[in-house]
């Protein structure tokens, strides 16, 4: 109680659309900055209490920095102020998803087809991970073409870009053929599926490994957005991504 009286000095800048219970996660955090940012994001994507820790012991404030490549104290500030905008196709994609609410142990062999059964499964916690505005379509969606059917692992649609994004799984290194097959379904949807007010689609390969150098030739060239990102089964070390963090803005 003294802490938030320290902290929030005049009661009027505390949100009413807050608890008590979120107030005592948030007064854990002691950069003012990132706990405005969770605070921001807490009453813009109604979080329950388990959903702030979630994303807080995910390090998303510092994922998110990390994913503009320019981590300066103007991206700092604008998180602060605004929190997460989805203003562009590349403003939904994250590097790497975290889906340690799985349950599988880290490095443990797992088939394509399970690990997109285990995320079906735990749908909530998925699109909690995916970020805002996302709402599921469907796994396995069949794009026929010349009379052959081909299948998109996962597909959800994103209300605030209005786009549909395209989700395919690789419990492998991201291949050359990758982009290629996400493309193909992307020009699908682009044509046979949107309606006149949808954006066009986004692609989001998501494997359990990739180089930066590869990855750029594998993705640059389309005219579709198509993205990769890693994965990983446990939380990120926090204490690793705070230095990256403070190494890029020294950077600048």
């Amino acid at each position: 109680m003294r802490k938030f009286f320290i902290e929030y000095p005049n009661v009027q800048t505390a949100s009413g659309h807050l608890s008590w219970s979120h107030y005592c996660e948030l007064l854990i955090i002691e950069d003012k900055q990132k706990r405005t940012f969770y605070e921001k994001e807490t009453e813009n994507s109604t979080w329950s209490v388990r959903e702030l820790k979630r994303q807080i012991d995910s390090s998303l404030f510092e994922k998110l920095l990390l994913s503009k490549g320019n981590a300066n104290k103007e991206t700092v500030n604008e998180l602060a102020r605004k929190g997460q905008e989805l203003a562009q196709p590349d403003d939904v994609v994250k590097d790497p998803y975290v889906f340690e609410f799985l349950g599988i142990p880290e490095n443990k062999p797992i088939l394509e087809k399970d690990l997109e059964l285990r995320l079906i499964r735990h749908i909530e916690d998925f699109l909690l991970e995916l970020g805002k505005g996302f709402m599921f379509v469907g796994s396995q969606q069949r794009v026929t073409i010349n009379n052959t059917h081909h299948y998109v692992d996962m597909v959800f649609y994103n209300k605030i870009l209005k786009s549909y994004i395209l989700i395919e799984l690789k419990t492998r290194k991201l291949k050359i053929s990758d982009a290629g097959q996400l493309n193909t379904y992307l020009n699908y949807y682009k044509t046979e599926i949107n309606d006149i007010n949808d954006n066009p689609p986004i692609g989001i390969i998501i494997c359990a490994e990739k180089d930066e150098i590869g990855a750029e030739y594998i993705l640059g060239g389309y005219e579709n957005n198509v993205f990769a990102s890693r994965f990983t089964y446990v939380l990120p070390n926090k204490d690793e991504l705070i230095k990256e963090l403070e190494i890029a803005m020294k950077d600048e």
